[in-house]
């Protein structure tokens, strides 16, 4: 059923894409014309959010690399995490979508005290004070299209930034001071799959959440207090299937474990 919002000027990509997750379909190539710029992603990404009627509770980071970094101009790229798909939990399930892509990663989220202040030039040195609590987590990476990596940042920013969802576990103690010896490992069927910590993410995880301040500046959205910033994989992006389960440990802080279950199913 069409709503009132699906007016012609919506991007037929961002159509596609909200209904293959709705619906719990694979999109086995990529549904239009590959977007060539990180501002056109977000115009695509921006028209799926207008389509979605869930209420975002965050965002997610996810790096650029090189040589991507240079050519797009960024570092980084982001998507929204969706209520419906947050989970507190310290073991959960999550719907993967068969012949699309999903991925796992141990991730730091911090949480923001106070709404942020709707302004450009925010560096890792000044956001501290916006955030009121680190807690470990898992992102959940997936899209209906199964190359959603493979085309560079564009493709993957214009699907929500291959968000679909996050399990998100307990604060961790004293995190200000003890940033640099955070670490973590992942799991997948009980074989390490990547090790890693807050170091990993570059530049770490207030220089992700300036990122995505100035980010969201530019894109006339704000990030306000509650809500939750998952800021980047810790140890790697690790492909996981329907039945295979996973462990984010995060040793003294705690471990999440998950397990990946056929779309449609309750596993």
């Amino acid at each position: 059923m069409a709503h009132a919002h699906d007016s012609s000027s919506v991007s037929p990509i961002a159509r596609a894409f909200v209904e293959a997750r709705r619906q719990g379909r694979a999109l086995p190539v990529y549904p239009g014309v590959e977007p060539t710029s990180l501002a056109d992603a977000y115009a695509i990404q921006d028209d799926a959010i207008g389509l979605s009627t869930d209420r975002i509770v965050g965002w997610k980071l996810g790096r650029v690399p090189p040589p991507y970094d240079a050519r797009f101009g960024a570092g980084r790229l982001a998507g929204p995490i969706f209520a419906a798909e947050l989970q507190e939990a310290a073991e959960a399930t999550f719907p993967v979508i068969e012949g699309g892509f999903a991925a796992v990663e141990a991730e730091y989220v911090l949480v923001l005290g106070d709404d942020a202040p709707d302004r450009a030039g925010w560096t890792a040195d000044t956001v501290g004070d916006l955030v009121s609590d680190m807690r470990i987590g898992m992102e959940i990476a997936g899209s209906p299209f199964p190359g959603i990596n493979d085309h560079g940042p564009a493709v993957t920013a214009s699907d929500f930034g291959n968000n679909q969802g996050l399990i998100l576990g307990p604060s961790i103690p004293d995190w200000r001071g003890r940033l640099s010896d955070l670490t973590c490992r992942m799991e997948i069927d009980g074989v390490e799959v990547g090790h890693g910590g807050a170091a990993t993410v570059p530049g770490g995880p207030l220089d992700s959440l300036a990122f995505l301040l100035n980010l969201l500046h530019a894109r006339g959205r704000a990030l306000t207090a509650g809500q939750l910033v998952s800021t980047g994989a810790a140890t790697g992006v690790h492909r996981i299937f329907a039945a295979q389960s996973c462990v984010a440990d995060f040793g003294p802080d705690g471990a999440l474990s998950a397990r990946a279950v056929a779309w449609g199913t309750d596993g």
